[in-house]
């Protein structure tokens, strides 16, 4: 020990002196297995320590502290008092070639001294006390008088060693402390930890929890449109459905806030800016990986794995229960069984069944922050109108975003050139800089009187480029809220109402950030006409049907029909009103028959009635009927010769009596039936003698000559 110090204290290596504990360490790990003391095998690499550093060198002497003194003295004192000052000495005198029950006699008369409540405090050192009775001649042992206790008051702190605010610290366990830390604490707190990750990680992925914090698009403007009239109208509704601050809180929270408008009007990414701005986790539900299949919110009832990877989420929103938005996206996709689950939800009991790790639950959703969103377009997947369950559609507050409200055109029109800045090189520094200079841009390049001063020193050649592409933006807006307007009013039409074929163009912010960002300020009108009708094209393409027919009434919307597309469209027009009359192509026969002898009905009685002439004008001749009734005759003979070539039923003979009460209002209904067409046979052909003989009566009059009139008025 003493070369291993010298080495450290004069070249400052200390391995010579790691290399003598450890060889200290094995030397104290032999005594004990020879002489076997009562102590703790974690206590030898601390002994081995403290004689590394405290054993004295040849001629030294050996540290003990003054406590372990104090307590040899004391044990002592109790021995002169009670008469035998040399009951211990002699003992231990017999002892001496026992070192093991020396020290275990010795530890047992000082643990008996500290027993006392006057002497409890010096219990922890009562090792070192025994080690200085029985070595401390030897040791040329020297009492150190050095304070090992402290104590810290005024602490703010939950912990098993503060009592009251107060620590009471012992410098000498400090080691051992520190070393039981390091060899137990500390491992047992890592292997925590990994299997607290694993765990976490592991439900994170299944749960992904990172889906529901909302994160908006950076492209996303808050336009003049969403500031002025979606956030108010948002606003009042999750204020019934969330509370309202301050004393105007609504005691019964209820309501659902529908959204229905075409594909691209951003309701997904204004609902979760409104999620991000009110600090709720936003959980979004994809209607289509649910489908029309998912009737239950069990996710065990599910047919696939990403419906009920859906239904889970659903789920894990009602279970966090507060501080939460559920939006259902694209409901229209969903079964209306499904949708009736949140009818409860919505009124004012804000109740729900869910099923949460496979066990039913009822969620009271009273008094939370919990608001409930779904959105949907007018049109199914296989392009029928979509409807909403009626009791679901009476507790919500549905609103289109892609109509345009009362006394807010000018917002909604201006909604289209904000939300399309990002997707135009020129115009994107716009967006990044204070918006109210964008409908003074707006108003210059319409041609306006100026507006007022902007807020960013343009340059001459930028704001020329920005103006002259905003004409162009302007012109392709202008034909997008045509197309818009066109499609709101064709999904609000019923289909029996139709006098043409259902328009699914679309005119949404989607499709103006796809034109927005093919046009440059260098373009002329006509390659502005030519983006627009490539991209209308391009969407024609996709539609399940009518393309042709969708791609006519947008040129009659734009007003470039030609001649040839006009005809194309009015026969277009002209076939649909025919077949919404005479009925679908696989409908029932006499329907159809009955529906075209209506038809040619009504084409007479048009004809029958007389024809209004301006006086004093003399009134055209009137066309002659034969070649009216030429071309009617050919159409009637296929409908007259079925109804006349129709083969007779036999008579049915030998019928059972059971059978007689069954099958005689069937024949009476067939003879009915028969009598129908033998009248309408009849009358067919009334109405074409009626044809022939309205000859006489259309033939042209000449006008009379004047003498002619003279005599007639005589």
């Amino acid at each position: 020990l003493s070369s291993a110090r010298a080495v450290q204290a004069l070249l400052g290596s200390g391995a010579a002196l790691a290399d003598a504990r450890v060889a200290l360490e094995g030397a104290l790990r032999d005594f004990v297995t020879r002489v076997p003391l009562p102590v703790p095998d974690t206590v030898i690499p601390e002994a081995a320590a403290f004689l590394t550093e405290a054993a004295p060198d040849v001629g030294g002497t050996f540290p003990f502290t003054q406590a372990a003194a104090d307590l040899n003295a004391a044990l002592d004192g109790h021995l002169r008092a009670a008469g035998q000052p040399d009951a211990l000495r002699v003992s231990l005198d017999a002892l001496s070639a026992d070192p093991a029950q020396a020290w275990t006699l010795t530890r047992a008369w000082l643990d008996a001294l500290t027993a006392r409540d006057d002497a409890r405090a010096q219990a922890r050192f009562v090792p070192e006390a025994v080690a200085l009775r029985l070595y401390g001649d030897a040791l040329r042992a020297q009492p150190r008088p050095v304070t090992l206790d402290a104590t810290v008051t005024g602490l703010l702190s939950d912990h098993p060693r503060l009592q009251g605010g107060t620590l009471h610290l012992q410098a000498d366990d400090l080691l051992a402390r520190l070393a039981a830390h390091a060899r137990t604490f500390l491992p047992g707190l890592q292997a925590f930890q990994a299997q607290r990750q694993a765990v976490l990680t592991r439900e994170r992925a299944r749960l992904r929890l990172a889906e529901f914090q909302p994160r908006p698009l950076t492209s996303f403007v808050r336009n003049r449109l969403i500031t002025d009239v979606y956030l108010p109208l948002i606003g009042d509704n999750l204020a019934k459905q969330i509370g309202a601050a301050g004393d105007g809180k609504r005691s019964d929270l209820m309501g659902l806030l529908l959204l229905i408008s075409p594909p691209g009007y951003g309701k997904t990414t204004l609902m979760e800016y409104v999620a991000h701005r009110l600090g709720l986790v936003f959980v979004r539900v994809n209607g289509p990986s649910l489908g029309h299949a998912v009737r239950s919110l069990d996710p065990a009832q599910a047919p696939d794995a990403a419906s009920r990877q859906e239904l889970e989420k659903l789920n894990l929103a009602l279970e966090m229960g507060g501080n939460v938005m559920l939006y259902v996206d694209d409901i229209q996709h969903t079964h209306p069984e499904f949708l009736q689950k949140f009818i409860a939800l919505t009124d004012g009991t804000r109740r729900i069944e869910g099923v949460w790790n496979g066990e039913p639950r009822t969620y009271d959703l009273r008094g939370r922050r919990f608001a409930v969103v779904m959105a949907g377009n007018p049109y199914t997947e296989t392009g029928e109108v979509f409807r909403i369950p009626d009791m679901l559609a009476n507790r919500a507050d549905v609103y289109n975003l892609g109509d345009v409200l009362g006394g807010m055109e000018d917002a909604f029109l201006l909604s289209y050139v904000e939300n399309s800045l990002t997707s135009n090189a020129v115009l994107a520094p716009l967006a990044g800089r204070d918006l109210s200079d964008v409908p003074k841009l707006v108003a210059r390049a319409q041609g306006h009187e100026d507006p007022g001063e902007l807020s960013h020193p343009y340059s001459e050649a930028e704001l020329t480029e920005i103006l002259a592409t905003l004409r162009l933006l302007l012109r392709a807006r202008d034909t997008l809220a045509r197309v818009n307007a066109a499609y709101i009013a064709s999904a609000a039409q019923a289909d029996r109402d139709r006098t043409e074929p259902p328009f699914k163009l679309q005119g949404s912010y989607r499709n103006m950030n796809k034109i927005a960002e093919k046009l440059s300020p260098v373009m002329n009108d006509a390659e502005l006409d030519g983006v627009i009708s490539d991209h209308y094209r391009g969407e024609a393409q996709l539609l399940t049907t009518g393309a042709e027919e969708n791609l006519l009434k947008l040129a009659e919307l734009r007003g470039t029909l030609t001649a040839e597309q006009a005809a194309r469209w009015a026969q277009i027009r002209e076939n649909f009103a025919r077949e919404r009359r005479m009925g679908a192509a696989d409908g029932d026969t006499g329907a159809r028959m009955v529906a075209q002898l209506a038809d040619i009905a009504g084409g007479l009685d048009r004809l029958r009635l007389p024809q209004p002439s301006p006086a004093p004008q003399p009134v055209p001749p009137a066309p002659p009927a034969e070649p009216l009734a030429a071309q009617l005759e050919p159409l009637l003979a296929p409908l007259l010769a079925a109804l006349r070539d129709r083969p007779a039923t036999p008579p049915v003979t030998g019928n059972p009596d059971p059978l007689t009460g069954v099958v005689t209002p069937l024949l009476t209904a067939l003879a009915s039936v028969v009598q129908g067409q033998q009248a309408t046979n009849a009358a067919v052909q009334d109405l074409a003698e009626v044809i022939r003989r309205r000859q006489n009566l259309t033939r042209p009059v000449s006008a009379p000559s004047p003498s002619g009139g003279r005599r007639e008025d005589r």
